[in-house]
């Protein structure tokens, strides 16, 4: 049995943005028999950031509540590229690179979901089953049941019509995505797809197009698609990437300090979704901490998903140094070794070595505007000169209250 309560829960957290039969979904979850459902994923790149893993999250409270769990791989699709959202066609990737992304993207999943032991979810990779269907059969198969009509009035087509141009090869995108689904039903017995609300157009060609194989066939086979919403800001982008850069899900691509600090920059607007998707927090405490303040909620979020993806180790330290921004000790500042034989060395260069400024000019701007401080002191002269007696013994250099930096002499 599985536990019947999932489905208030979906909803108490906002986590169930769209659904092609919601009464049908809420049915099968209180019945307690276990659902396998799956999302897709196209390996474009080879690593996961924190806005790529909101259908995860979800998926995480499927397994947690008894249902079997089904990861695609879209090895196939992505080397056509999902049009949605694009004003033009998607660079083409090899076949080598996608692999490539699938075998390093798999070891991130499993900060989400279990992959051994008792129900654990299953990979799969849709370049297995249409490396060996002919383009023949599959538009007499599955392409004479869409109109081409219809797609084009698709948000996903309408707006590259718009705003770039489409080419056929886009396209077949959708096709082959609702074929995933009646596959994966025929092969795993999927009756459920969850995806972002940008997949809306997709996840219902999937669901439509096993109603006209049960028309066609005499089956009786009902699917569901359901979608989560997106993390947006409130300029409406996706959400992801901060004024730090990418929140990495990878440890290799980011140290616990930045990754925490990218939680902590999540635009007010966000704090609510990210608390629903990326911890247990139940969501009254949530709304009652926002409430009250802000600020305090968001450096319990970002501890919290710290130590959902990393760990309570590193949660436990990016904290304390975090708390360290108000102070001058930074013992626990992230460290940029020098080799002595580089100083003395200007303040602007220094700046821009540590990566607190993208240029030197940038880094005379900063100090310019009274925003650098070297060792507990305002930097006040653009051609101060640091030695290798100032930084002998580790020295904290600051931008502003939120990056600092130990400077090491080695």
């Amino acid at each position: 049995m599985t536990d019947k309560n999932l489905f208030s829960v979906l909803k108490e957290r906002g986590l169930l943005y769209q659904c092609t039969d919601e009464e049908a979904l809420k049915k099968r979850i209180e019945s307690g028999e276990p659902i396998t459902l799956y999302e897709g994923t196209d390996p474009t790149a080879d690593s996961l950031h924190i806005g790529h893993c909101v259908p995860y999250c979800i998926l995480r409270r499927f397994q947690q509540a008894g249902h079997k769990v089904v990861l695609l791989m879209g090895g196939a699709t992505a080397c056509i590229g999902d049009p949605s959202g694009k004003q033009e066609m998607r660079k083409m990737m090899t076949k080598e690179d996608i692999q490539n992304n699938i075998e390093k993207i798999k070891d991130t999943l499993k900060v989400f979901l279990k992959f051994d032991g008792e129900n654990p979810a299953i990979i799969v990779n849709n370049a297995d089953w249409f490396n060996n269907y002919s383009y023949i059969d599959f538009m007499r198969e599955i392409g004479v049941h869409f109109n081409v009509n219809k797609m084009l009035s698709n948000d996903i087509y309408s707006k590259r019509i718009e705003e770039g141009g489409l080419t056929f090869f886009e396209m077949g995108y959708m096709l082959m995505q609702a074929y995933d689904f009646v596959h994966l039903n025929r092969e795993y017995g999927c009756t459920l797809q969850y995806g972002g609300q940008d997949q809306w157009g997709n996840i219902v060609a999937g669901v439509e197009l096993q109603r006209k194989l049960n028309f066609a066939n005499g089956t009786d086979i009902n699917l569901i698609g359901a979608t989560n919403p997106l993390l947006l800001t409130p300029d409406g982008k996706k959400m992801g990437k901060t004024e730090r850069g990418a929140i990495w899900i990878d440890r290799d691509k980011i140290s616990a300090y930045d990754f925490y600090q990218g939680v902590y920059q999540t635009p007010d607007a966000c704090v609510k979704m990210m608390f629903a998707l990326f911890t247990d927090v139940p969501m009254p405490e949530v709304e009652k901490l926002i409430a009250e303040d802000i600020v305090k909620a968001k450096k319990v979020l970002s501890f919290e998903v710290t130590k959902f993806v990393r760990g309570e180790e590193d949660a436990v330290l990016a904290q304390k140094m975090s708390e360290n921004l108000f102070t001058d000790g930074g013992d626990d500042a992230p460290v940029v070794e020098v080799e002595k034989a580089e100083f003395p060395m200007n303040i602007c260069d220094l700046v821009f070595k540590c990566n607190l400024a993208p240029s030197k000019s940038e880094a005379r701007r900063l100090i310019q505007g009274g925003a650098i401080t070297f060792k507990g002191e305002r930097v006040a002269r653009f051609d101060m000169q640091v030695s290798v007696e100032d930084v002998a013994d580790g020295a904290l250099l600051k931008k502003g209250k939120k990056s600092f930096v130990k400077v090491q002499a080695i």
